[in-house]
């Protein structure tokens, strides 16, 4: 069977058959009923696929269903899944450990990596688009109807809820998690659960005791600070003696924040000049002046706030898939990592999610390659109008998601008669109203009809890759 990859953003290669995972680490393998059986190396599915025994079940996670096998005539030992959480991704990957005598007579426990996945989340784009949609109905409340009362407190959340752009996080690990318990024999869960300490990396050191109580602005409010901070200068041109505006590095409009960190002098010139730039764009063409003003600004917490926010109902979720949940610190995941010598990834990192006793011997012998990206991409958008930035409806959009048998994202099997794109191709498509879908190759984009083409997996609402696992 000839393996044809789906790179990220949906960019297929060619080829007469889609071979998914064969050749990524190991294959997912279903019995005759559907259970998960052990996974197998991706040259015993070939032989299978060639034999007659398995049909394909799934393309991506690739997976193959036995035809003369039932999972009581098999033997299946119990697996781990191994969860590191992230803000931007999540590395999730499925071990194998067992015991075996090492050459000073020992029992050592072999940890061995057979699949690794790296989730990509897309939280910054759902907060970006909530954030649009918000500027979007305050414009409308603001122009035509001047006299009605802003609802956004009325749309509190629920208790214990979580905001879009975080929940997210959540719902697609849980689902990624739910299909490798799907198809893989799992019997524990192994999750790596982190809380930041936002006051001292504020801080830029580690706080003691009453420090804790005495924030940036401890005894001064925030003009005085500013003041102090920058001597009484503005911070783009070194102007004294004018008049000084508080302007945000990042603008609010750009998704900054009123963080004291993110707050400088500025006079009123620069400040127009500025805009609602972010400083790095402002100061392109000043390289230095940047540099100095980026020394003075404090590390971002919106990624430590995320994980502190959603660890807790990570660990809550996962106890619905029916299987033993056990949390570990983020410090024995790094001295695992460490003593074995791998270098740091999310997957990497959730191969060494758990205990191992390294003094008597324990160790990992194999890492999961390649690893299979998985770049969350949604299921399209419930909007029935396209804006223009103004927030003035700038075309109507269908309203159904399905043309002719196919929608955005399925991976189909093109079968181009003539022309150029004469030939066979695999990959995700773009649907239209008319018939002509667009499908996206390594040499370009090009459009085929609905009728030259087959169905090999609806959209999940994810693209696939892969990479070549870090390894010094």
């Amino acid at each position: 069977m000839e393996a044809a990859e789906n790179g990220d953003g949906d960019v297929p290669t060619r080829g007469d058959a889609y071979a998914g995972g064969v050749g990524a680490g190991r294959v997912f393998v279903l019995s005759k009923d559907g259970k998960p059986l052990m996974p197998c190396h991706p040259s015993r599915a070939r032989e299978l696929l060639g034999k007659g025994r398995a049909v394909v079940a799934r393309q991506v996670p690739f997976t193959i269903r036995l035809k003369d096998r039932t999972h009581a005539e098999s033997e299946v030992d119990g697996l781990q899944l191994r969860i590191d959480p992230g803000s931007k991704g999540t590395g999730l990957v499925l071990t194998d450990e067992k015991k075996e005598i090492d050459g000073a007579g020992r029992t050592v426990v072999v940890r061995r990596g057979l699949i690794s996945v790296e989730l990509q989340h897309r939280g910054d784009q759902i907060h970006k688009c909530m954030q649009q949609r918000a500027g979007y109905r305050h414009r409308r409340r603001s122009a035509n109807c001047r006299y009605r009362a802003c609802r956004s407190r009325n749309r509190a959340l629920t208790q214990g809820g979580l905001p879009p752009s975080l929940r997210h996080r959540v719902d697609t690990t849980l689902s990624v998690a739910t299909r490798m318990c799907r198809y893989a024999p799992i019997t524990e869960i192994h999750v790596e659960s982190v809380s930041f300490d936002t006051h001292s990396m504020s801080a830029g050191r580690t706080l003691r005791g009453i420090e804790y109580q005495h924030g940036p602005l401890a005894g001064a409010n925030a003009r005085a600070y500013l003041h102090a901070k920058w001597g009484s200068a503005c911070a783009y041109c070194d102007a004294t003696g004018v008049p000084l505006n508080i302007d945000h590095l990042r603008p609010r409009s750009r998704g900054g924040s009123d963080r004291i960190s993110n707050l400088v002098l500025a006079c009123a010139p620069g400040n127009q000049a500025k805009g609602s730039q972010a400083v790095d764009a402002f100061l392109t063409h000043r390289p230095e002046r940047l540099a100095k003003i980026l020394e003075q600004v404090k590390a971002r917490l919106q990624d430590a706030a995320a994980m502190n926010s959603t660890r807790w109902r990570l660990l809550k979720d996962l106890q619905a898939l029916r299987r033993p949940v056990h949390h570990w610190l983020g410090t024995e995941t790094q001295e695992n990592r460490i003593a074995v010598g791998l270098t740091k990834t999310h997957t990497l990192d959730a191969l060494c999610v758990g205990a191992l006793d390294h003094e008597g011997g324990d160790t990992v012998v194999r890492v999961a390659d390649p690893v299979l990206v998985a770049k969350a991409t949604g299921r399209g958008s419930y909007a029935r109008t396209t804006p223009d930035r103004f927030g003035f409806p700038r075309l109507r959009r269908p309203r159904t998601k399905q043309h002719f048998g196919y929608m955005t994202g399925d991976l189909v099997r093109a079968t181009v008669p003539s022309g150029r794109w004469a030939g066979t191709w695999t990959g995700r498509i773009s649907v239209r109203a008319m018939g002509q879908h667009s499908l996206t190759t390594p040499q370009g984009r090009f459009n085929v009809r609905h009728r030259n083409l087959q169905l090999l997996q609806r959209g999940d609402g994810y693209s696939y890759a892969r990479r070549e696992e870090i390894v010094e």
